[in-house]
This record gives structure tokens, sequence and C-alpha cells, in this order.
């Protein structure tokens, strides 16, 4: 790959120099950045585990290609708030990065066809496919983007606690799911908490499990919360409450008290949450904590008046990552894409995963560290990904009644009937 990337440089580097001696146009400088070199901004800070681990791939990349790059660690705030008008003014920007449907949502518009160049270079050989598919499917069936840095949205345990319990295997439906519970609360054991700031994941994977994502989508959007698909979520979460399956706090931990107390201090068994939650509280659950993972159980079919509903079951999660994407208007995308390739595979794609104790992007590189190993089969075998807490979050104006309600559900101050009236009268 190497060989490759510096012969298409020398190519692009010769006709450039004829360019020049012809009197060929140069690239004007808009704003930010050296036109002379590869802009590159970032959405990491240049002193977090990502933003060192890109850092030091850049430095390689350019000792070994000659490619300068301005590399901008602009940190989520700086991306998010300045990226879409510098690009709208023309600043010379090559590439950046941040998450896959941010990327290609609110500044898809700006996005280059990456097609060509994924087939040029035989990208996709050892690259996660449904990670490339997932890229795929939310720029309309184009490839605008390339991930990095993936992750996966799915019950995290207590594996000396599981143990402790006697539990031997993890749960695929929900009565197995319920069977675990008990079997926790007999061992003396609360079997899980959640935080405030996932309340909506936790419903929409529940919701999303009966009717998909855009069965979700259409109650949130359209009202439709008299569904009986709502109605039987809403026992289902009914019953978990009054069996104590959820911890006593669960209806006023305010984030990150339930994943930094009550889990990574041994208080409770299980958290539903993203592959980054060991590394965020590894400092609290200590080198003895052993974690387990296993995806959303399945629920099955329920009765639904909602046109084309389908269940789905422990092959739909929300998968994702963080993604590359080259601006549409760039000079350099050769390199651009040659630049990404060179963080996203070989040695600096596992030099940043263990930096940030995060998930490889190329699937030759094995060795996941170890504290996110236990997520493994859930990534591999998620071939249908369901975005941020399933669509519960599609009506703006609704989530926080959403939000609040259902939280009052999960702390048994609501019961089922209450919590479908309340979800009416707030739509109305």
């Amino acid at each position: 790959m190497k060989k490759k990337i510096l012969s298409v440089l020398l190519c692009t580097a010769m006709v450039a120099s004829l360019a020049v001696g012809c009197g060929g146009n140069k690239n004007s400088d808009s704003g930010s950045g050296s036109s002379d070199k590869l802009v590159y901004w970032s959405m990491w800070e240049a002193t977090e585990p990502q933003g060192q681990a890109i850092q030091e791939a850049i430095d390689a990349y350019t000792k070994e290609t000659g490619v300068e790059v301005d590399v901008q660690f602009k940190g989520r705030t700086g991306i998010r708030e300045g990226l879409e008008s510098a690009l709208k003014s023309g600043t010379n920007i090559d590439m950046f990065d941040e998450d896959i449907d941010r990327v290609n949502g609110t500044w898809g518009s700006y996005l280059m066809d990456l097609e060509q160049l994924a087939k040029d270079n035989d990208y996709e050989k050892t690259a996660n496919a449904g990670l490339i598919q997932a890229c795929r499917d939310v720029a309309g069936g184009t490839l605008k983007s390339i991930p990095y840095q993936p992750n996966v949205f799915a019950f995290f345990y207590n594996q000396n606690l599981f143990d402790q319990a006697g539990i031997k295997e993890t749960p695929k439906t929900w009565d197995e799911f319920l069977d675990v519970c008990q079997k926790l609360k007999d061992a003396g054991i609360t079997p899980m908490t959640m935080d405030d700031a996932y309340a909506t994941c936790v419903i929409g994977y529940h919701l999303g499990r009966y009717v998909g994502e855009e069965g979700v989508k259409k109650i949130v959007t359209e009202g439709l919360w008299d569904d009986p698909a709502v109605l039987q979520m809403a026992k289902d979460i009914e019953e978990l409450a009054s069996k104590g399956y959820f911890s006593e706090n669960v209806g006023k931990n305010v984030w990150p008290n339930g994943q930094n107390v009550e889990l990574a201090g041994g208080q409770v068994a299980m958290y539903l949450n993203g592959s980054w939650l060991p590394n965020e509280v590894k400092a609290t659950a200590g080198p003895d904590f052993k974690w387990g993972c296993f995806a959303y159980p399945e629920l099955g079919e329920c009765e639904t008046n909602i046109e084309g509903a389908k269940a789905t079951g422990t092959e739909s999660n929300n998968f994702g990552a963080q993604v590359f994407a080259i601006n549409k208007d760039s000079q350099k995308s050769k390199e651009a894409f040659d630049l990404i390739t060179y963080i996203t595979k070989g040695e600096y794609d596992q030099k940043l995963a263990d930096a940030s104790i995060g998930i490889p992007a190329d699937t030759t590189n094995t060795e996941w560290p170890e504290l996110v190993k236990c997520a493994k089969p859930v990534i591999e075998t998620s071939t249908n990904r369901f975005s941020w807490a399933v669509g519960v979050e599609s009506n703006a104006d609704m989530t926080p009644s959403i939000k609040e309600n259902f939280i009052k559900l999960m702390a048994g101050t609501l019961d089922a009937e209450g919590f479908v009236s309340a979800m009416q009268d707030a739509a109305k």
C-alpha cells in the first residue's frame, strides 16, 4: 500500500510541475490553511489519545511521502460550530471528520463521491463491510465517507456479578433476559441501571425490536402513541420496574451517576450503552473489572397498526463510527484519500485503537484492546444499522416529554397505561 501511495503522489507531482511550467492554474487559498499543504480539520483535541495517534500517523505519512499536512485540531465544539460556515465560504479544507450521521447529514452537500477512489485503492478489501454499507446508506447509496473508530450500542455488564449469580450464557430473547434479571436479583444483585442521557436509547431499542426504526419514527413524528406496540413496550418496561430489576436510583440518575457510581462501582450488573463505556469508567471500575457485552434481546412480534412495521432481532443495532470525508472542492483528493487510508489501515489503525481503547477499523487488525473485546461478537454480527436512539429523537419537540415519561415508567412511578396516556396528551 505504501509503495502505491508514493507512486501516486510522484505522478501527481510530475503532472503538477508540468502544469506550472505551462502557466497552468494555481490553487487559491481562501481562509485558513496553506494551498500547498493538505488541510485537515480534525474533530479531536491535540491532547486527546485520538489526536495524538492521528498526529503520529500524519508525521509518518509526511516523512514517507513528502506531503505536508496542515492538521487543525478543532475539537467537537470547533467542528460543529465552525465547519459549515468555513465550507460555505470556500475556506481551504481538504478533509475533515466527525460522527457518521453528522458528516453525511449536516455536511452532506459538501462531500466528495469516494466510490472511484475506494475502488482504485481496493479499500474495501479489509474494511468492515457493515460500516461501509452504513456509510453508503446514510449518503443515499453512494460512498462519501470512510469509517474509523467503530462503535456499537449494547448491554455492557459486570462479568464478575454474572458469575456470582451463576449465569453461564448471555440472553438472546426477552424471556432469557428476564431470567437473567431474576437470577441476579436472587443473588442479591441489582440487575441494571440507566442515566437520563440514555433514556431515549432504551425506549428506542425496545420499540425498534417490535416495529423497526421506520415504525418508531412514524410513532414519534405522527403521534401514533395509541398503537398497540407502544402499550406492549410500556408493559414490558413496567414489568422490569415492578419486579425490582432497575436500580432505585434509575428515576433520578443524572449522567454519569449511573455508569460511574452504580455500574463501575459494582452496585449493578448491566447498563445499556456504547462501546466507549469501558474506557469512560475505567478509572472507577479498576483493573479487576471484567466486562461482558450482548445485543439488546429479541422480543418477537406484537400487534401493531403501523403499515410496513417489521420486528427485528439481534442483528439490528445502533452501530457506527467516526468517519473521514473529503471536501468536494478539494484539489488534493488523491492525497487526502491516501492519508485516510494511512490512518485507517494497518499499523496506525491499530495504534489509534490501542491509544483510545477503541475498535479497529481494519478487519486484519484482530487484536482488540482488552476492555472492548467483549463487544466484538456483537458488532461482527450486526448487519442492520439503527441510528441513534432508533428514531425516538426524530421529533425534537417531543423528545423532552418522551424522556421524562419513560424515566417515570422505568422508576415505577408511571404505569404502562399512564405512559401511553401521557404521550398522547403531549402529542396533541
